[in-house]
């Protein structure tokens, strides 16, 4: 292993700092072990053999991301990525943009990355809502968010959920004011979508899905979880994002909390592990939806909150 130390004064203190290199071709080893981080302690990775066969594939190349895709559509501009940081205080620049966000391959392509940021991503984001419980109902209405910039795509999702959580007045033991409560939970519904959309198996083609139902909300994303994802860590909330390329929507100050790995609450979590034999299961899905219940106060006709959504 070629590490080596380095040596400066930090408010006139010396500071000794030991640099290992990242791996490239074989994860690093101390001593003929190697280690993997999972929650707060390293472990052997031996003792978990899937990560170490992930691992490995990454490291020579053989897990595809959306960094090393070539994107399919090479004629790309990127006027609206540079509006959305600018909205948020942050100057891009002309020179250096494309290689600081990792918009390029290493042949020199633009990969997924950069078409998902694109002026258009040639990626579609719909929310559909139905008039009862399942997909067999009459759909009501389907609103397009995708084919743009997916930074504007999640924005304008998140403002649709703010037209869909309707305010009920609870007459409920009331004394002087009425009491007012929301459809469903908003920041689990933002959470939720921003996991969504982020963490998205994109590489696949597939876009994640929101249906909305008469008793819940179905927020439907593409994929598993991470290989470097474990049990422990997944109960614990730990932070394993599927696309590193989703650290650009950090940079745009986004949100502060994307990298939960668990998007409504971590009971939902407690609950699955109380079953023991398909405990670990959900790492092996291909598709991974969180319903959110609706919390209606009394029984409404869905139809009549649908026109009033069709106006929106």
């Amino acid at each position: 292993m070629n590490f080596s130390f380095e040596e400066t004064q930090i408010q006139q203190k010396r500071v000794v700092v030991l640099v290992i290199p990242a791996a490239f071709e074989i994860p690093t080893a101390f001593k003929e072990k190697r280690y993997i981080r999972i929650g707060s302690s390293k472990c052997n990775i031996k003792d978990y053999p899937k990560r170490e066969i992930e691992l490995f594939k990454i490291l020579d190349g053989r897990t595809e991301t959306i960094e090393t895709i070539p994107a399919k559509y090479q004629e790309l501009t990127f006027q609206k990525l540079f509006g959305y940081y600018g909205s948020k205080g942050i100057v891009l620049s002309d020179k250096t943009f494309i290689k600081n966000l990792g918009l390029r391959n290493e042949e020199g392509q633009f990969n997924l990355l950069a078409q998902l940021l694109s002026d258009d991503s040639h990626f579609p984001l719909r929310v559909s809502i139905f008039e009862g419980k399942t997909k067999g109902t009459n759909l009501f209405s389907v609103r397009e968010f995708g084919n743009n910039c997916l930074l504007y795509s999640l924005d304008e999702l998140l403002r649709y959920g703010d037209v869909l959580n309707i305010i009920q007045a609870d007459e409920t033991d009331r004394v002087v004011e009425r009491k007012e409560v929301p459809l469903f939970d908003n920041k689990a519904f933002r959470e939720a979508i921003i996991n969504a959309v982020l963490h998205n198996k994109w590489t696949e083609g597939n876009e994640p899905m929101i249906s909305v139902f008469s008793d819940r909300i179905e927020i439907l994303s593409r994929g598993s979880l991470p290989p470097a994802q474990t049990m422990e860590g997944f109960y614990l909330g730990e932070s394993v994002p599927v696309n590193c390329g989703s650290n650009v929507a950090l940079k745009s100050g986004n949100i502060n909390d994307i990298y939960r790995v668990i998007a409504i609450n971590n009971e939902k979590a407690l609950c699955m592990k109380e079953d023991e034999q398909a405990e670990w299961n959900i790492a092996d899905l291909m598709l991974n939806v969180i319903p959110m219940q609706l919390n209606w106060l009394r029984v409404m006709i869905l139809k009549s909150v649908t026109m009033e959504l069709r106006n929106y």
